[in-house]
């Protein structure tokens, strides 16, 4: 990832949760809000019911890597969090890739959106 960080504190997740604007598809949640920055910053949220860690990791390393390709479509100076479902578990990596890019679309953070 060029120009993005991990959100790693607990605060910064839950100012998102709160503050951010939010966006939610029957695969992923995803939260974002500006953080005056020249870089984005991004969290992926995995929770215990997508299913043990191995199934949790595989699922987080789709999301990352979605984001990692598509890094150079999203607009800088933005905090996201990505918040996968149960749904996410058994979903392909094109539907969680589809369904990732729709929600950043209609929340305007990718480049050429609103």
């Amino acid at each position: 990832m060029k120009a993005t960080l991990s959100l790693n504190k607990n605060y910064e997740f839950r100012r998102l949760y709160s503050r951010g604007k939010s966006y939610a598809s029957p695969l992923v949640v995803v939260y974002c809000g500006r953080n005056h920055k020249a870089e984005n910053r991004l969290g992926i949220t995995v929770g215990s019911k997508i299913g043990k860690a191995v199934h949790r990791n595989r699922v987080r390393r789709r999301i990352r890597e979605i984001y990692r390709l598509n890094e150079a479509r999203f607009r800088t100076g933005w905090d996201i969090v990505v918040v996968a479902r149960a749904k996410a578990a058994e979903a392909s990596y094109w539907d969680i890739e589809r369904s990732l890019l729709g929600a950043a679309e209609k929340l305007g953070i990718l480049k050429g959106c609103k």
